[in-house]
């Protein structure tokens, strides 16, 4: 075996042990934000008294990808890539398929780069109705990915679309990263224009402002998730897994950086007014799926919040029944909280939730 393949083993071996790295960080340590918020707590809805509603008649339907979807939810990119990543995605899909929110898969870099690994993200058994969407570092098409690349993503996760994530403050703080992100436009148009289902592009915690999102919507993203600043922080992530005392250090600099999620909807609407927009980025309950979607957002995406009641690292004690069964319950809550608060400001049905003129 030559001296290059060796290396190329060895970097997809490291690719999918970053992958359970992440699961392990994020469910130990905090990786949350300091001195950011989401910019949720800066609205309040005015209530309304007499909202004249059935709050039984209340309907929460919404479309994503041309499909139905029983809520304008969903299940954030998260992971993949190992097995417990597979026993994770494997709930999440089964309780998104019950409940009727969309699913986003984590990265599927490691399953391109190894076969074997492929079957970690393969949920459609569990999810045979709800949108799927696959997922990929965008960077990567300045690594050798291209369009064939993007399609077997698709192919293998049977997916209804593919996202593109843009991680740079991410790649930097990995000793590993991928940095080079010249001329990334157009390779992200060629993939849009090119592949067979819908492009979406997706920041992943640090904001999309309005000119960059107008830019991907002009090179043919189908929906913009804006993945604002307030939730998880991928350089206090990357901060614990690092072997490099510089880049430990600095990522302390950045833990109050990127654009705050309610100001990111704002932003991206202003200048996307006809996109689809996905609100992620720290949402904690459905009254800030409410919020968020009265700011503008068509769906809004849940990802960390979740995350410790799929895992499969739960206590030893606990059985996969008992881990579903409070997974279900954390989707039920989030849509009960959603429609009480449509319920407390008179809106019967998501379009008018999102006309309202009860946010302040």
């Amino acid at each position: 075996m030559s001296a290059k393949d060796q290396a190329k083993i060895e970097e997809n071996r490291l690719t999918a042990a970053r992958k359970g790295e992440h699961i392990r960080i994020c469910l130990q340590e905090q990786v949350n934000g300091v001195g950011i918020t989401t910019g949720f707590e800066r609205y309040r809805f005015r209530h309304a008294a007499l909202p004249q509603i059935s709050f039984d008649q209340i309907s929460l339907s919404a479309t994503f990808l041309n499909k139905p979807l029983q809520a304008p939810l969903l299940v954030s990119s998260m992971t993949g890539g190992t097995e417990e990543a597979a026993a994770i995605n494997r709930r999440l899909a089964e309780a998104a398929e019950a409940r009727g929110w969309a699913m986003g898969l984590g990265s599927m870099r490691a399953a391109i780069e190894r076969e074997e690994l492929a079957a970690t993200f393969h949920i459609r058994k569990e999810a045979p109705t709800i949108p799927i969407v696959a997922n990929l570092g965008a960077v990567q098409l300045n690594y050798g990915y291209g369009v064939d690349e993007c399609r077997r993503a698709v192919e293998l996760s049977e997916a209804d679309a593919l996202v593109l994530h843009l991680n740079s403050m991410q790649e930097v703080f990995q000793t590993e990263g991928d940095t080079d992100f010249r001329r990334l436009l157009e390779r992200i148009e060629q993939v849009c224009r090119q592949l067979e289902v819908p492009v979406g592009v997706k920041e992943v915690g640090w904001g999309m402002d309005g000119e960059t999102a107008a830019m991907l919507t002009r090179a043919g993203a189908a929906f913009i998730d804006v993945a604002g600043a307030g939730g998880t922080s991928w350089s206090q992530v990357e901060k614990f897994r690092t072997s490099d005392p510089l880049r430990r250090q600095a990522a302390e600099a950045f833990t109050d950086w990127g654009i705050p999620t309610a100001d990111s909807i704002v932003d991206v609407r202003s200048h996307c007014p006809e996109a689809y927009v996905i609100a992620s980025g720290g949402l904690r309950s459905g009254v800030d799926v409410a919020k968020a979607i009265a700011l503008g957002a068509n769906l809004a995406g849940v990802g960390r919040l979740l995350l410790p009641n799929a895992a499969a690292l739960g206590d030893i004690h606990e059985t996969d029944s008992d881990l579903d069964a409070q997974l279900h319950q954390q989707f039920a809550k989030i849509e009960f909280e959603l429609r009480t608060a449509m319920f407390g400001v008179g809106a019967g049905t998501i379009a008018e939730l999102a006309a309202t003129s009860r946010l302040v």
